[in-house]
């Protein structure tokens, strides 16, 4: 194979070609990194990249697999994780000039499990300075989408959808408090899960908000994605949080067969006069359909108050998010990016009666998805209100509308980080040419440690459309 076309193969695609000896693993790096030094500036995804640690990491790889001991499905393949997630000896920065020099000591758990599934850690990509969601807010430049590097790549795992996308790794990592694992693979054309809370450690994890925080894969196919979980979850005596739960063969359950399957289409986040963009909902429509196609039972649902989580999730998420270093704000208020520093202070305001309302209004919500989720065996939803729009370097708040629309959009996503249900984004459409071609994504989400079901319907409906086949223009 020419070496240039390796990083265009799927992760497991990649794997696989590792396991049959046709590629070694230090050919699949040194790829990776010719890719990045091509097109990595352009897309500013990795804060550091860790190549000769990679390389000598790909060559233990290789002398395992010429042994006869593979790991797995992603022996020897090359990812990325965002810059929140420890990686021993490492910088992490979390997207800030506070951290620019702090170098954790040990590996966080789900970099030691990708360690054990025998992946190659390529860099640590970039990310809205502390994951607050804000794609200019990075100290290191905000990262760029591949589709249009004038669009944003999605918040606030930006370097994970940008990389993934580029191809500048095979699989990546993000964190997903109210949307930002879902709205980068929805930006990019991508894959992106938010497992369960609980389903996977955060031990070595920067926190934003401990209560909603949650690590998944970004991935170019719902199978890479199967492995990536698979290779990261599990419960871990390091956090108390995670669920002592078996973790099931999730590629073994991609059989695409969704026969019998009820899925609820969420039809309070189908309605374009509340801000939806008139191509996304007809391309979950059509979505729905295919499903139906495929067999399943589909049927409209509601969620009450879906319209009303962005406010819930950006209530908590702040207010959590201030109170890890609230000093910072006090004693170096212009460390921060401006917009940072306005999010950290509006968090700082938010009066303690109004963040217990929202962790009440939190339980509602929780249990209006769980009911619904007793009628039918996934839902289906818009991730995003729109294709990625236009990055905008303005600091502060344009306006009051702007700073509403932000809430709305958060709705889209919210339902599921207020219920700590497992939820994926998929590729269901593109925008027409002349709206630039851009990703259109479907949501499907399911009951707490069901990530298996919810990978086969996503699974059931990539391999019935063509969506994923298609590549960004860089």
């Amino acid at each position: 194979m020419n070496p240039s076309d390796i990083p265009f193969l799927s992760a497991t695609e990649l794997g696989a070609a590792i396991g049959r000896s046709d590629i070694t693993p230090l050919e699949a790096v040194d790829a990776y990194l010719s890719r990045i030094s091509e097109v990595g500036l352009k897309l500013n995804a990795y804060i550091t990249v860790c190549a000769d640690e990679a390389r000598e990491d790909a060559r233990k790889a290789g002398e395992e697999i010429a042994r006869g001991k593979p790991r797995g499905p992603l022996h020897g393949v090359p990812v990325g994780v965002k810059d929140q997630i420890y990686v021993k000896g490492i910088r992490n920065s979390d997207g800030s000039k506070f951290l620019e020099e702090f170098v954790p000591d040990y590996d966080a758990t789900v970099v030691a499990n990708l360690r054990r599934a025998g992946t190659i850690i390529l860099g640590k990509l970039n990310m809205s300075e502390f994951a607050m969601g804000d794609p200019i807010s990075s100290y290191f430049g905000a990262a760029r989408n591949p589709w249009d590097l004038e669009r944003n790549p999605g918040t606030s795992s930006t370097g994970s959808g940008a990389a993934t996308a580029g191809f500048l790794c095979a699989a990546s990592l993000g964190e997903d408090t109210g949307g930002s694992i879902r709205g980068p693979a929805a930006n990019c054309g991508l894959v992106g899960l938010r497992p369960t809370w609980g389903r996977v450690s955060r031990y070595g994890v920067d926190g934003a908000c401990w209560s909603v925080d949650t690590i998944g894969p970004i991935s170019r196919t719902v199978t890479d994605c199967a492995a990536t979980i698979g290779a990261i979850a599990g419960h871990d005596p390091n956090d108390p949080y995670t669920g002592r739960v078996p973790v099931p063969d999730y590629i073994s359950a991609l059989t695409g067969d969704i026969r019998g399957l009820k899925v609820g289409l969420v039809t309070e986040l189908m309605d374009t006069a509340s801000g939806l963009d008139p191509q996304t909902r007809d391309a979950v429509a059509a979505a729905a359909q295919v499903l139906a196609e495929l067999g399943a039972e589909v049927k409209v649902v509601s969620l009450p108050m879906a319209q009303q989580t962005g406010p819930i999730v950006r209530t908590i998420t702040h207010t959590e998010r201030v109170s890890l270093r609230p000093e910072w704000v006090r004693e170096r208020p212009e460390d921060y990016h401006f917009n940072t520093r306005i999010a950290f202070m509006t968090g700082n305001l938010i009066p303690g009666q109004v963040y217990y309302k929202a962790q009440k209004l939190r339980a509602i919500v929780r249990q209006q998805v769980l009911d619904a989720l007793r009628e039918v065996d996934v839902l289906i939803q818009p991730t995003s209100s729109g294709p990625a729009g236009k990055l905008d370097f303005t600091t502060g708040v344009a306006s009051k509308e702007a700073a509403a629309q932000a809430l709305v959009e958060g709705s889209y996503r919210g339902p599921y980080s207020l219920s700590g249900a497992p939820a994926l984004s998929i590729p269901c459409g593109y925008t027409d040419p002349g709206d630039g071609g851009l990703p259109l994504a479907l949501q499907i989400a399911g009951r707490p440690y069901e990530e298996a079901t919810v990978l086969n319907v996503a699974y059931a409906y990539e391999q019935a459309t063509p969506w994923h086949d298609r590549k960004p223009p860089i």
